[in-house]
């Protein structure tokens, strides 16, 4: 089964920018989206053979969620129970037969750490949330997560220690929740792969010179991953500040 997850930046420059081609051809049994900015009817895709769910935020061309699966879902749901997050689209949890599949759009603390408290509340409901979902089957959880783990996860850590996306409480909250249960796709195949980034800044040359950061995931329950065939970052697609991350899994353990 073959998942897909980009953070498009806004999905109508992305489409203009050749978002259905890398979609048609990625042929993802699910494929989730973040950073829609938009509203419900701004947007017509065709996505033939796909169910699509959408979780908007109220602030117009602002976050947004959203996931198109091949398989249409048991249930859905919109949101965790702070209504700050629903208003601002950034989950969707998908139900399945064999597991539970959990999109998100983490905030951002912002540069001046502004909205770290925020952050680090959200980090604990989710992973609450998360928990909660585990005791009832294995959940892959994946989005725009808007922290790099460790020092791997970026080019310049020395540099970037403290700052968002990078301060120690963020990365202490990832640490916690994949020590409550839950691996990161890409280092159980590739745990010391260097390099290996999802964005980049817009700055001129950055992307070309690979200055980036790992920033976009797929978590699964502990007991799925030896399901995990392989994990990968497709960096070499465009239209977005983030590239498309994909993982593959042989089958849904419990």
């Amino acid at each position: 089964m073959k998942f897909v997850s980009w953070n498009v930046n806004g999905l109508r420059a992305c489409v203009k920018k050749g978002f259905l081609d890398y979609f048609n051809e990625v042929d993802a049994d699910i494929f989730c989206i973040q950073e829609s900015k938009l509203q419900e009817g701004q947007i017509e895709l065709e996505l033939e053979g796909y169910h699509q769910y959408w979780n908007y935020a109220l602030k117009k061309g602002y976050s947004g969620t959203a996931v198109f699966s091949k398989q249409k879902p048991l249930s859905v749901k919109y949101g965790v129970g702070d209504q700050d997050s629903q208003d601002e689209g950034r989950i969707i949890t998908l139900e399945f037969e064999d597991f539970y599949l959990v999109n998100v759009y983490t905030p951002n603390s912002q540069r001046d750490l502004a909205r770290l408290s925020y952050r680090l509340e959200w980090e604990e409901e989710l992973r609450s949330y998360l928990l909660e979902l585990d005791q009832l089957k294995p959940v892959i959880y994946t989005g725009d997560l808007n922290v790099a783990h460790t020092e791997i996860d970026l080019k310049n850590a020395k540099s970037n220690h403290g700052n968002s996306g990078f301060t120690t409480e963020e990365r202490e909250k990832m640490t916690t929740l994949l020590s409550s249960g839950f691996v990161d796709s890409f280092r159980h195949v590739y745990p010391d792969a260097e390099g290996a980034y999802t964005w980049w800044s817009y700055m001129m040359k950055v992307r070309e010179r690979n200055i980036g950061w790992r920033i976009d995931y797929f978590l699964v329950s502990e007991r799925m991953k030896q399901s995990i065939k392989s994990a990968q970052i497709h960096s070499e697609i465009m239209g977005s500040d983030h590239c498309p991350i994909m993982l593959e899994m042989d089958f849904i353990a419990e």
